[in-house]
């Protein structure tokens, strides 16, 4: 039996597992921040003069944050680097001056686990499965290119086989080991950029689980979509958003553009060395109310942008268990604290919720299955919590349809599972 590695490469976080027969194992890191069984996908570069003039302190994951948090003029962040693998745009970018290739930057991320695993790291593997999304994100993704990358990432680590299993089937197949009986299941994976759902039967023939794909699909949008909408009703119009300046004799609206370096916390930092900023900083004396410039320019300065993250995590989450949740960020002033209803929140990402609902539909007329042909539901990933996404299955299946579970742990530790068996052609993408 093969000794596999099952490597759950997200967006926001990854999860590294191996599979012992039907028990499996999450690999644990331990950094300084201290030790967990996933990693935030992100990378920190920093010059350090104590390693030689050439040689650069590289962290990840929290440690990645942290390092960017107390050096964020000197230190170089990078975050959701999956969301780079299919754009053929993406050919590399510049770190202190020496050009990485996406494949460099996963080759990077992967040694740091590997150094973070440190003993707990497996020696003997002979093949590493990795999931992918149905969809990838980005503009026109190229899912050609971005198994080509990741091959060529992960093979200079030696490993004698590489595979690839769509995330919502190894969600499915986490899952199915539970199933009492025959089942048609209906997989719905909500990572940080995509919703991915996988529509598969699963039949026990001579004791042995088999799988039958009926079909796949996937949408661009997930959670992180979710926390920029509470930002740009929260935070944006307090900071200057649908605010008008003086040019001349006309009054014109300040440009939307400049909120949208809110998308990802981490492009304020790039956002406050462009030319825009220098900009927006012009616009302060001709602004019909520049005290929410001047409070814009103070989150940039002092680099808030992870703190506000924080906040507007923390509320969305609220938001999942109770009707009406409390927005505390107090570098925004008065605006930073404010309580925020659910009902609201749902109105906010009523564009977001219809085109995950649009994908479902996509997978239902597409494989000709109705609602009642489908005997289990198995959600996964955080933005599951959601109870408007929750909804959108309650009120197609039932409740007694809807299965939980391993939220964040069920992709990684499926892909291992699958990884140990001997037909892992049929599971493969």
């Amino acid at each position: 039996m093969a000794r596999a590695l099952g490597f759950d490469f997200g967006t926001t976080n990854t999860v590294l597992a191996m599979a012992d027969g039907r028990a499996t194992q999450s690999v644990a890191f331990s950094s300084a921040t201290g030790t967990a069984d996933s990693m935030r996908t992100a990378l920190s570069f920093m010059k350090d003069p104590g390693l030689g003039a050439a040689a650069l302190k590289v962290e990840a994951g929290h440690a990645a944050i942290r390092q960017f948090i107390d050096n964020p003029g000197d230190c170089r962040f990078l975050q959701s680097i999956k969301t780079f693998a299919a754009s053929a745009l993406f050919q590399g970018t510049l770190i202190f001056a020496k050009r990485h290739s996406f494949e460099d930057l996963m080759e990077i991320f992967v040694r740091r686990l590997r150094a973070y695993a440190g003993e707990g790291w497996p020696g003997d593997v002979s093949r590493i499965v990795t999931g992918r999304p149905v969809h990838f994100a980005g503009a026109n993704p190229d899912p050609a290119l971005a198994t080509e990358r990741y091959n060529a990432a992960l093979a200079r680590f030696g490993f004698p086989e590489i595979h690839y299993v769509y995330e919502p089937v190894a969600a499915a197949f986490y899952f199915a080991q539970n199933l009492k009986k025959d089942a048609t299941v209906l997989v719905a994976d909500f990572g940080g950029g995509t919703t991915d759902y996988s529509l598969i039967r699963f039949e026990t023939i001579a004791g042995k689980l088999t799988a039958t794909p009926i079909g796949h699909s996937g949408v661009g949008i997930a959670g992180d979509h979710f926390d920029f909408r509470m930002i740009d009703n929260i935070v944006s119009p307090a900071i200057g958003k649908g605010s008008f300046f003086k040019s001349f004799d006309k009054l014109l609206e300040m440009p939307s553009s400049y909120y949208a370096n809110f998308g990802r916390w981490n492009q304020l930092s790039i956002f406050k060395t462009s030319r825009e900023y220098a900009d927006l900083k012009t616009l302060v004396r001709s602004s019909l109310e520049p005290e929410k410039l001047e409070t814009f320019i103070d989150l940039v300065e002092h680099d808030e942008g992870y703190p506000l993250y924080q906040a507007v995590s923390a509320t969305k989450m609220a938001l999942s268990a109770e009707e009406e949740a409390e927005f505390s960020f107090p570098p925004l002033g008065k605006a930073g604290r404010r309580h925020v209803r659910r009902a609201d929140f749902e109105t906010w990402i009523a564009e977001d919720l219809a085109r995950i609902e649009g994908a479902l539909d996509d997978v239902l007329t597409t494989t000709n299955t109705s609602p009642d042909a489908i005997d289990k539901v198995f959600l996964t990933g955080g933005t599951s919590f959601v109870p408007a996404v929750r909804r959108i299955f309650t009120e197609r299946f039932g409740q007694e349809r809807i299965e939980t579970g391993g939220e964040l742990l069920s992709i990684a530790h499926g892909l291992a599972l699958i990884g140990e068996r001997e037909d892992i052609g049929q599971w493969t993408a």
